[in-house]
């Protein structure tokens, strides 16, 4: 059974002393950047919030070694979302569940919380529906998200210590999150991409590399080749950071876009010389080619570092099948 949090429950960070000089909501939109800060500061104005234990203001400005307390069961009730999430009966493919977390393996076309254009169907609602208690927990215990047509395994907190927990390990960039990329090109070898990402000037709804942009923010991608193909390449890819679309914007970005991603990568690329079976094989594919297979993090309770892996889905695998023929059938008409 799931515990149910105390009401009085406080939530503690500890200020750093590189954010000397800083505002406090500044500070506070830092640690607590699943919230607005316009909520945030409602919640400074209702007392929710203390600084070394007194109500502080806004505008106030931290000198390092500060304690924030939180009260986040009550902030959290006296600012329900108006989204009005509800259970709904839909099945998830749990991967590891217990008393303070939940791993999902979540499928291809599931979108992870409501919102515009998906106002049920959604992760959070079946969730909701497998724990009612997920309620009371930011974001229903969502620690981050996969994109709608992005396959792969992620973490929901069960209680509000666990979220606190993991919150502040991604933060920390302690979360272990690999994931397999098939992108159109042949690369030569693995790197590191680090180039700031932030909201597209023109296209709103899009992610840019903007490496003069004081918006953008950092952000750092590793990739190494696990297969090359004819024209195409697997990628191990390994997260450091967490910007949307990071994955997507980034291969991109080096001119080696996932394939099926029809936002970054543009038009299906055909190799020359392709077979009919293969060109409609590729045309198969109706999302990008991106699968996070693997998550690791230092446990909530166990206090000890967990992983876990799931199986690239068929439709990838399908593709990965397409290209070895190719390959193969290439090679027989060189020879």
């Amino acid at each position: 059974m799931l515990e149910k949090p105390d009401k009085k429950e406080f939530i503690t960070f500890t200020v750093s002393d590189d954010m000397c000089g800083q505002r406090l909501d500044q500070v506070l939109a830092h640690f607590l950047s699943d919230y607005s800060r316009s909520r945030l500061q409602q919640w400074l104005k209702s007392g929710y919030i203390l600084l070394d234990g007194r109500q502080p203001k806004n505008k106030d400005k931290v000198k390092g070694g500060e304690c924030i307390e939180i009260q986040l069961n009550k902030a959290l009730e006296s600012s329900k979302p108006k989204e009005n999430w509800h259970a709904q009966s839909i099945s998830l493919d749990l991967v590891y569940e217990d008393e303070s977390i939940i791993l999902i393996n979540k499928p291809v076309g599931l979108v992870v919380h409501p919102g515009a254009g998906n106002l049920d169907g959604t992760m959070v609602n079946a969730l909701l529906h497998h724990e009612p208690a997920l309620e009371s927990i930011p974001r229903a215990g969502v620690i981050h998200r996969l994109d709608k047509d992005t396959s792969g395994i992620l973490v929901v907190a069960k209680t509000l210590s666990s979220h606190h927990h993991l919150t502040q390990l991604l933060q920390a960039r302690e979360f272990t999150r690999e994931y397999q990329a098939i992108v159109s090109g042949v690369m030569t070898g693995g790197g590191k991409i680090d180039a700031p990402i932030g909201r597209h000037p023109t296209h709103r709804t899009k992610m840019a590399v903007l490496p003069h942009s004081q918006t953008a923010k950092e952000a750092v991608t590793h990739y190494r080749v696990s297969q090359r193909y004819r024209a195409h390449t697997l990628l191990d890819v390994k997260l450091e950071t967490g910007r949307t679309h990071q994955i997507r914007v980034h291969l991109a970005h080096l001119n080696y876009p996932i394939i099926g991603d029809t936002v970054y990568g543009g038009r299906l690329k055909i190799p020359a010389n392709s077979a009919e079976s293969f060109i409609e094989g590729l045309r198969q594919l109706k999302r990008q080619a991106l699968h996070a297979r693997l998550l690791g993090f230092v446990h909530p309770v166990k206090n000890e570092y967990m992983q876990w892996e799931v199986e690239m889905p068929s439709d990838m695998k399908n593709i990965l099948d397409l290209l070895e023929q190719d390959m193969c059938e290439t090679q027989s008409k060189q020879n």
